[in-house]
């Protein structure tokens, strides 16, 4: 048997591991390992170049862990979509209008434009308008005007802040809100649908001017519906929209309306001069036409304006106390106060606060005023005094004064007291005269209208209301914030609105004062005159 023989036998044995002693195991040992260190040489050298090539990579390109900075707008993450919700205007309250209930709800602001002219640039204020010294607390002079110049003038004169940037700042820092100002928007509307087609407000026939259904009521009033009255209400609607900075000249939207009503009174003007036999209707009509010139500069008013004012001075009364012997019509040193007609001896306090008004406006247009302010100081400081015998001993913080409905100077003492509520009338006056914070008489007639005369409601004595608004935001402070904080958002939730030919009018019933009756066309414009007080005249500084 050969050697291949015997190897294929003992292949199938399966010991061929166990006979290892031979020539040829050695030579396959040899053999095998040479192929093992082979492998672990190539391996080792694979390795070592990878490893190599690693190392080169790393050292050209930077690390994953080291990115290149990125800008932050592009890993933030997008912002969320805002969710969809439904917001009340920035800051405004809920708002409760005030039916059948004495409860007063808070209307602070309310999310409703500022009714200002479109044409105004509201960052600038405007020119002066009415003298700039004839801001509302001057002092009087005995002959002419002699101006003391109070310290609340600001260079823009009693009409200044009435548009404009001046204007704004005013509703805002005079405790004016959107509320009370779209109130009196509302107000101008409902005048300006409800004004004849001759330019007059008839306190009968104004319904017939508009077209809204849900008709307002004409007045009830005995002497409503005539000349007289037409005069008074037209006046008082064309106060409205000047007090709110809408003349007829400057581009506005109500600069037709105003014109029209200007142009009824100076129309309606008698061959004397006068704009109506009494003197209430006078004194308002004149006021609407001096305004209205010193607003304007307008020459054409300039002539009716002034006789209005002649009128004003031809009628006023005279001291008949001071006459000397039997002779008590002559007083060579100034007039009083005045009467529904007259001259005479009996000092209306009603008639004559519209009548001092009258003149003071016709003072700041620089209408020629004679002596009738100076007189007019003489008829409010010798009827306070008479009326307040102990005057020198009233404590000016708590004490208070009262004022009469009327003072005869031919009689001691002026008469009989009778009504004794007018201190309103006696505040105004006493701003408009020239007395400032600490004066007994401004500060006790003050103390009395805060005590007595604070509206707690709608409906309230709103000719009461008209002149208290106009005084206390005049003696300002502590007193003003509170007046302010009550009636202001009274007349805000009491002003009809939506209701048709109502809408944005105030009504009348209710309002307890003599001649309430006159109508819805009267009770709206001292409203309205009472919320454009912010801007109106301007805030004399009360510093003594």
């Amino acid at each position: 048997m050969n050697d291949r023989s015997i190897a294929n036998a003992n292949a199938g044995t399966g010991d061929d591991h166990l006979q290892s002693d031979g020539p040829q195991d050695e030579h396959d040992q040899r053999r095998r390992g040479g192929g093992w260190a082979g492998w672990l040489i190539s391996i080792s050298f694979h390795s070592l170049l990878i490893g190599v090539m690693s190392g080169i990579y790393y050292l050209i390109a930077p690390p994953a862990t080291d990115p290149l900075p990125v800008r932050t707008t592009m890993i933030e993450p997008p912002p969320k979509k805002e969710e969809k919700r439904e917001r009340a205007p920035l800051e405004q309250p809920e708002v409760q209008i005030v039916v059948e209930s004495e409860a007063i709800a808070p209307v602070t602001i309310l999310d409703l434009p500022i009714d200002v002219p479109a044409i105004e640039d509201p960052t600038q204020d405007t020119a002066p308008q009415g003298r700039e010294d004839a801001v509302a607390d001057v002092e009087l002079g005995s002959t002419g005007v002699f101006m003391a110049i109070g310290a609340g003038t600001s260079g823009s004169g009693m009409y200044g802040k009435r548009k404009g940037g001046g204007k704004i700042r005013a509703i805002g820092e005079r405790g004016g809100s959107r509320g009370s100002e779209a109130a009196v928007g509302g107000a101008l509307r409902w005048l300006k649908r409800h004004q004849g087609p001759n330019g007059s407000w008839d306190s009968v026939t104004y319904t017939k001017n508009c077209s809204d259904d849900l008709k307002c009521e004409p007045g009830t009033y005995a002497n409503v519906g005539d000349t007289e009255t037409t005069m008074a209400m037209t006046g008082y609607a064309v106060l409205c929209f000047l007090g709110a900075g809408y003349d007829h000249q400057s581009p506005n939207k109500y600069q037709t309306v105003v014109k029209k009503g200007l142009d009824y009174i100076v129309s309606a003007q008698k061959a004397d001069g006068s704009l109506g036999t009494h003197n209430y209707q006078n004194a308002v009509a004149t006021m609407a036409l001096a305004e209205a010139y010193g607003m304007t500069g307008d020459p054409a008013l300039k002539s009716p304006a002034q006789q209005g004012v002649n009128t004003i001075l031809a009628r006023q009364n005279q001291d008949m106390a001071k006459g000397a012997g039997d002779d008590k019509t002559k007083d060579p040193y100034g007039g009083f106060g005045w009467d529904y007609s007259g001259p005479n001896a009996r000092s209306d306090s009603s008639v004559s606060g519209w009548n001092v008004m009258a003149l003071k406006s016709a003072l700041a247009s620089q209408l020629d005023v004679g002596n009738g302010l100076e007189g007019a100081k003489q008829w409010l400081e010798k009827v306070w005094k008479a009326n307040n015998p102990d005057w020198a001993k009233l404590d000016p913080y708590k004490g208070e004064s009262v004022f009469p409905y009327q003072y005869a100077s031919d009689q001691a003492n002026g008469g009989a007291p009778g009504h004794q509520a007018l201190a309103c009338v006696g505040a105004v006056c006493a701003v408009f005269l020239g007395k400032h914070a600490g004066d007994p008489m401004l500060e006790t007639l003050s103390n009395y209208i805060m005590n007595k005369q604070t509206p707690a409601a709608y409906p309230c004595n709103t000719y009461y209301m008209y002149y208290n608004t106009l005084a206390v935001f005049q003696v300002g402070g502590d007193r003003w914030k509170k007046w302010n904080s009550s009636v202001r958002d009274m007349l805000v939730n009491a002003q009809r609105k939506g209701e048709g030919c109502f809408d944005g009018s105030w009504d009348f019933q209710g309002t307890a004062f003599h001649g309430h009756e006159v109508g819805r066309v009267l009770s709206t414009a001292y409203c309205c005159l009472s919320l454009e007080v912010y801007y109106r005249y301007d805030q004399a500084k009360m510093d003594p």
